[in-house]
């Protein structure tokens, strides 16, 4: 086999750059003539070395070297996702079939799904550590799966407008779970495209990911690492990741600071590091005193090979926070988290849902999700408590090579700093910033502690130390691109008023008819 293995090698490097390689062909130049069959199952596993994918009438061609293309064209006009889709559906039915038999949604087996749904909220809300085991598991995949495919998609958005992500891509995923952050990845990754994709869960979760991972492509080439990240090593020789991904686990490791750190210098000079965190106040909070504390660090890459360097590098955070002032870094309480539209009901939630019947639970998975600045649980009663299309997130990018989504500075211009907020009070200024929530007051809701009904908007420019909320109170066309910026966009701010928020101890920016909001391209 050795023999036959260096044979395919050397005949697909010939063809590399000649014409497509079709194991048909191929074995007629090999001593012994093994059958078609073979010699394309070895083209598969040295697909990756070679650089080859796979495409559908069975040959084999170099993969794209382009970047990954981003979903849908321009900044703002990013397309929704709207569904989970049938294949990872039906994959997971088939698996809660097997497990809990035909009806899993009734009877005993539903109440227990059920019960350890309840549960895992409860522990999480309480910061309780969950034990995984094959229930919670399922219980995982069946209430989490959904939003998170959809929230990686739009994490990746800006990284893939910006061609950051190349089709040859080489992914870590760590706390990997039930598979909703790689099934999102596998997603967005184009046909002419070659993933190497490595998940470290040591939890019960890697059974079930690794049934989704079959149903991801011939292109996806999967290896499922069932250790503690403590104790994981990665498989580097020549060459790190383009990007690790530490999705909705920071909160669950041992010590997530030395976790960041040494997954950092796991990545390729240009490579990217995408935390997230669920949107909630504590998680939140959480990942910003993490991405506060690890910036700025230096990082020695552990990568070799002769191209690359042996000196640090420091870590930058690239977006969707920014650092628009030299020297200057944010030290407000830091709740900042995207909302994206809902999604369509899953059948095995549904499912799940109704095999409860009429539920008057409350929902508690929701708590301190929708707001800033109330402290208080705001719990509400709901009969869907099984239905989980929510899309909220908070995430931050790490790079090591000095890139930021918004390069420029404001030193040295005439622009409003916020660590100087005070000196304004009560003054009209100009100013830049980046919008760093949805509306925090939608649907004429008065929102905590009186808070008013008119559209506000989480903004920062990486310099402030309390919170600066952008409040519209006479919205018209020059100031509407307050409304239309997507989260993380930059914007400038003419003639805004500045006040002072005693109740909340923040500053309140009010746009009215006097004030003009550019999005800064």
């Amino acid at each position: 086999m050795t023999s036959q293995r260096e044979a395919v090698r050397s005949n697909a490097k010939y063809l590399h750059n000649v014409r497509p390689i079709d194991p048909e062909e191929i074995c007629t130049y090999i001593e012994g003539e093994p059958h078609p069959a073979v010699v394309r199952q070895l083209l598969r596993e040295e697909a990756l070395d070679l650089g080859l994918i796979e495409r559908d009438d069975g040959t084999f061609v170099p993969a794209s070297e382009k970047p990954i293309p981003p979903r849908s064209p321009g900044i703002g006009d990013r397309k929704a996702v709207e569904r989970l889709p049938d294949r990872y559906s039906n994959r997971l039915e088939n698996l809660l079939v097997e497990r809990y038999g035909v009806n899993w949604h009734e009877g005993p087996s539903g109440d227990l799904l059920r019960s350890t749904i309840r549960r895992f909220k409860a522990q999480y809300l309480e910061r309780q550590a969950v034990t995984y085991d094959d229930d919670v598991a399922a219980g995982y995949a069946l209430y989490h799966l959904p939003g998170y495919y959809a929230a990686i998609q739009y994490a990746l958005d800006d990284l893939l407008e910006r061609g950051l992500l190349d089709r040859q891509l080489r992914v870590l995923d760590i706390g990997a779970g039930t598979g909703g952050p790689a099934l999102g990845l596998c997603d967005v990754l184009p046909a002419d495209g070659l993933l190497e994709y490595h998940a470290v869960e040591p939890g019960a979760g890697a059974d079930i990911l690794e049934g989704f991972l079959e149903e991801t492509g011939r292109n996806v080439h999967p290896t499922i690492h069932q250790e503690p990240i403590e104790s994981f090593e990665p498989p580097i020789d020549e060459r790190g990741f383009d990007l690790i991904l530490v999705c909705n686990v920071l909160s669950e490791l041992e010590n997530p600071e030395r976790t960041l750190r040494r997954a950092l210098g796991w990545l390729e000079p240009d490579g990217s590091l995408l935390a997230m965190a669920p949107a909630d106040k504590n998680a939140s909070i959480e990942l910003r005193e993490l991405e506060r504390t690890v910036e700025g660090d230096q990082i020695k890459p552990v990568f070799g090979g002769e191209s690359h360097d042996n000196g640090t590098r420091p870590v930058t955070v690239y977006g969707p926070t920014v650092r628009l002032w030299p020297g200057e870094s944010p030290s407000d309480r830091g709740w900042s988290f995207d909302v994206k539209p809902d999604l369509e009901v899953p059948p095995f939630q549904r499912r799940l849902q109704d095999g409860a019947g009429t539920s008057t639970d409350v929902d508690e998975t929701d708590s301190d999700a929708g707001g800033m600045g109330d402290d208080q649980d705001t719990n509400t009663a709901r009969t869907d408590e099984f239905i989980n299309v929510d899309v909220q997130f908070s995430h931050t990018i790490f790079r090591l090579d000095g890139q930021r989504r918004h390069q420029g500075t404001l030193e040295g211009s005439a622009r409003a700093k916020m660590a100087d907020m005070g000196r304004h009070v009560t003054n009209r200024i100009d100013l830049t910033a980046a919008k760093l929530s949805h509306s925090l007051a939608e649907d004429g809701d008065a929102g905590p502690r009186g808070r008013t009904p008119n559209p506000l908007f989480k903004i920062s420019d990486g310099s402030e130390s309390v919170d600066h909320y952008a409040v519209l109170t006479r919205e018209t066309s020059l100031n509407r691109g307050l409304l239309e910026a997507d989260y993380g966009e930059l914007l400038a701010f003419e003639n805004v008023l500045v006040l002072w928020n005693d109740d909340e101890g923040a500053y309140n920016l009010v746009v009215d008819e006097e004030t003009v909001v550019d999005r800064v391209g």
